[in-house]
């Protein structure tokens, strides 16, 4: 049986303008202690997967199909039952470490609180707790500076006090959505190595919520990508860099910076992303997509499973796209 398994997963939004579709049918499963990095642009979906499954949409936003975590259907459950599970079996880091501490109250305030709502310990438990998890993401004299405001930290530090806060509970599940963002390229760096340091500490299993696809490569067993709300691929990491089959994949990769490569323009895929509130017919990424056909704008392509658990929601045959994908590294 699965951790986690996603069935059907949608997710709508009310607005004055009209019904946002903003996640169309997911699905996707994750085992104890796996990796899975859930990417695409901004508004494909990927944060508001996750958001759903938590209960942490917007008062406009509804969510159905079926959320199984460890067996026990969790979506749309009520806030007291739905609050057993946040902390104790499955934590989240925010996008913006900036913004998601309490900028009033003290660092050990925060942490303390956790442990005292979730887990009933003392004050001194609590404290003592919170300043071996400071400790576990390498923050230097953690029993002093567990005492600090969040201002008093970096942006780099900052993030690692909420990765601490999200695993103080040790979580089976932690998800990380853009846990890099705003952080500069080394520290970056670190703290996607400090992830799979804690994993494999805690046996926690991850879901990475990224836009930048380097960020993936090393650090995930196992890629989805999100485009229009929708599944486009699904792949072991390796596997899909080497040969991405979907071309929104494609262009995906081919849009990372390369240093092998003597580029005098970074690529970029045309157009935007769709408006939601209106979607184009057929696939989502046919406006854009190099490899489109007549076919591609008249249905939508099933998402199919392949015999290797592999996944992939395209018309056009998979050797068309990685042949092309292998003439542009030539």
């Amino acid at each position: 049986m699965s951790l986690l398994s996603v069935r059907d997963l949608s997710v709508t939004f009310n607005t004055l303008d009209g019904k946002v579709h903003a996640v169309n049918g997911v699905n996707f499963d994750l085992e104890e202690k796996q990796s899975l990095a859930i990417v695409g642009e901004s508004g494909s979906g990927k944060s508001q997967t996750v958001f759903s499954l938590m209960g942490l949409l917007s008062s406009n936003g509804t969510s159905s199909g079926s959320v199984l975590f460890n067996g026990q259907e969790i979506l749309n459950l009520p806030e007291n039952e739905l609050n057993k599970f946040r902390a104790n079996e499955i934590g989240i880091i925010f996008q913006d470490p900036m913004t998601s501490l309490n900028p009033y109250m003290k660092v050990s305030d925060q942490l303390m609180e956790v442990l005292i709502h979730h887990k009933g310990l003392s004050k001194r438990e609590a404290f003592n707790e919170s300043v071996d998890m400071l400790d576990a993401v390498k923050i230097p004299d953690a029993r002093n500076r567990i005492m600090f405001y969040p201002h008093e930290f970096s942006g780099g530090m900052r993030q690692r006090v909420m990765i601490a806060m999200s695993l103080l509970c040790r979580p089976k599940l932690l998800i990380a959505d853009e846990p890099t963002t705003a952080l500069d390229v080394t520290v970056q760096s670190q703290i996607m190595n400090l992830l799979s340091e804690l994993q494999q500490e805690f046996g926690t299993a991850i879901i990475l919520i990224t836009h930048d696809l380097g960020v993936v490569a090393g650090a995930c067993e196992k890629t989805l990508v999100m485009y229009g709300g929708r599944v486009m691929e699904y792949n072991h990491t390796d596997q899909l860099f080497k040969q991405p089959t979907h071309p929104y994949t494609k262009g995906l990769l081919s849009a990372i910076p390369r240093l092998d490569l003597n580029e005098e323009e970074l690529n970029t895929i045309p157009g935007n992303p769709p408006n939601m509130l209106n979607p184009p017919s057929g696939c989502p990424f046919q406006p854009r997509c190099e490899f489109a056909e007549q076919k591609c704008s008249d249905s939508l392509p099933d998402l199919l499973v392949n015999k290797d658990d592999t996944k992939r929601a395209c018309h056009l045959d998979s050797d068309k796209i990685i042949s092309s994908s292998r003439e542009a590294q030539l």
